[in-house]
């Protein structure tokens, strides 16, 4: 009970004398800890290395001890990842990561309040069916994409292969952002005069027969920033190899596993965007509905080494392999 008399009577004192209770006492401290919830669709090479970024962003500008991630992998399933943001909705997270558009629309609809960061989405209008996108979303979304630029994806077709006189493009069709993709390269690859075929599979489970297709029908395939595709690079490559096709690859972590070359980002550096959009959101009270998605500001030419001497390709100029720094 003395205890208890002597803080009342500090408190009265502080009231009394106009300071607060921490400037009573160097002892005392009240600290901000944010809560954030992180939904990442699957893991794989390229969504691992967007969490790592934007985690250690947020660590470097707040302090390991500012901040309790709550990491959800949503095993490649858009019902797990909704049962994810509803759960971060119920524990009051104070922001919600998403890793890849399924990730990003189960967030968008389990929450109109909670500021929600896009990251690894490739096209926010596309995502989020939104008309007339002019960059900035609006509301409680914002982000970064992972959209490197398609024409220059589709010219490295004609550069590596100026023969080549079909190109097969294999995606999954239950990724909204990547039947985007393939819609302008198909038409960028048309208006050059090639013959472009589609090759939609719905999950792994019938990759493998429509991949074989594709390699059987094309001179070369194209895979766009697809998630199943990225989960399951062994597959294609299994097939492609001892088919000698060759694949261009929409981005590094799928190009490693399947692809010849690709024009790569930084998924690390764009997942570190995205942690430095967050602590302007948190620590700073920036407005998330009046910024816009952010992009990643170099595009790096790269190939697989590997691959290459395997089907007898060489390299281009300009071009660095994977893994060199």
């Amino acid at each position: 009970m003395k205890k208890v008399l002597l803080l009342v009577l500090a408190l009265a004192l502080c009231a009394g004398c106009g300071l607060s209770f921490t400037g009573c006492s160097d002892n005392v401290q009240t600290e901000t800890k944010y809560k954030i919830g992180i939904v990442q669709l699957v893991e794989h090479v390229a969504l691992d290395a967007a969490t790592e970024g934007f985690k250690q962003a947020i660590v470097d500008e707040l302090g390991a001890d500012a901040v309790e991630f709550d990491f959800q992998n949503g095993q490649n399933d858009p019902n797990t990842c909704s049962t994810i943001a509803n759960q971060f909705v119920s524990n009051n997270v104070d922001l919600i990561m998403a890793n890849a558009t399924p990730a990003l629309q189960a967030a968008s609809a389990a929450t109109g309040d909670i500021p929600i960061l896009g990251t690894s989405v490739t096209e926010y209008g596309v995502a989020l069916e939104l008309e007339n996108f002019n960059g900035t979303v609006g509301g409680n979304i914002s982000g970064t994409s992972d959209l490197a630029p398609l024409d220059k994806q589709a010219e490295m077709i004609t550069e590596w292969f100026p023969e080549a006189k079909t190109v097969g493009l294999l995606y999954c069709s239950k990724e909204a952002n990547s039947q985007y993709q393939v819609d302008v390269v198909k038409a960028e690859l048309e208006n050059k005069g090639l013959t472009v075929t589609m090759y939609p599979f719905t999950d792994s489970n019938d990759l493998a027969q429509i991949c074989t297709t594709a390699a059987d029908k094309s001179d070369v395939i194209y895979v766009p920033t697809d998630n199943t595709v990225a989960e399951n690079t062994g597959i294609i490559d299994n097939i492609c190899e001892p088919a000698k096709v060759p694949v261009i690859a929409g981005e590094e972590g799928i190009c490693s596993g399947c692809g010849i070359a690709t024009l790569s980002i930084s998924y690390y550096d764009l997942g570190y965007t995205t942690g430095k959009m967050a602590v302007k959101i948190l620590r700073d009270g920036a407005n998330i509905s009046e910024m816009p998605v952010e992009y990643a500001e170099k595009q790096t030419p790269k190939y697989n080494a590997q691959n290459c001497e395997a089907l007898g390709i060489t390299p281009l100029e300009g071009y660095a392999a994977i893994g060199e720094n």
